[in-house]
């Protein structure tokens, strides 16, 4: 009987901790928020964020436009009012939402309304989606400071969030997949592909002639 009471209480204390375990886990992930921005290429604006502190993980898709479900080629090709977009899920209690903001407009020329470096067209543009009034708020103070700080004007507009539509296996974590595939370079791994394709896209150029030393990611 007492070796049947023992295997009972660490049985029962084992069920206790994975329970206190899991509530933890679930805590924690009821704690995350998410942010969607448009920066031009997703690959990009995948890349710099997922290395930010406090950020738990950034996914490419879709956002702003009618269009349900849409795919890769659809949104490219123009006409579904969707942005090439990337959902940023953080911890607040690490990174905030402003911190993000100021580190996004830093990352991209807002000033540019056709497209961003040598991407262009309607799905190409910046965007901030924002959800509820505080975040509107949070997102137009944002942008009146990289106003300011650039002194030019910013075309940058800030949007109602809507569907969120993540984009197909392939392009997410591109900066760093190891798929062979054919570029104007030649064969490359993915991880190769995205950097050749970002220094000939002109990107971290550009940004560190608009934003000097206050660019946060150019190199990425």
């Amino acid at each position: 009987m007492l070796k049947y009471d023992t295997l009972k209480s660490i049985a029962l204390a084992g069920m206790i901790a994975f329970a206190l375990t899991t509530q933890g886990h679930k805590a924690e992930a009821a704690d995350l928020e998410t942010l969607t921005v448009a920066g031009g290429c997703f690959w990009c604006v995948e890349a710099d964020f997922e290395k930010v502190k406090g950020v738990k993980g950034a996914v490419s898709g879709f956002a702003g436009g009618t269009v349900q479900n849409p795919t890769y080629k659809q949104v490219t090709a123009g006409g579904t009012g969707h942005y090439e977009a990337v959902q940023i899920t953080y911890d607040p209690s690490v990174v905030d939402q402003r911190t993000l903001l100021d580190l996004f407009f830093r990352s991209v020329d807002p000033t540019d309304a056709g497209g961003q470096f040598c991407d262009r067209g309607e799905s190409y543009r910046t965007a901030i989606f924002v959800d509820g009034p505080a975040a509107e708020k949070t997102a137009k103070a944002a942008k009146a400071k990289a106003e300011a700080d650039l002194g030019q004007r910013v075309v940058t507009p800030v949007l109602p969030a809507g569907e969120f539509y993540p984009a197909d296996a392939y392009h997410q974590d591109y900066y760093k997949g190891r798929q062979l595939v054919i570029t104007r370079f030649g064969p490359k791994r993915q991880a190769s592909a995205y950097k050749a394709y970002r220094e000939a896209c002109g990107r971290d150029a550009r940004v560190k002639e608009l934003w000097g030393s206050a660019a946060p990611f150019t190199g990425s």
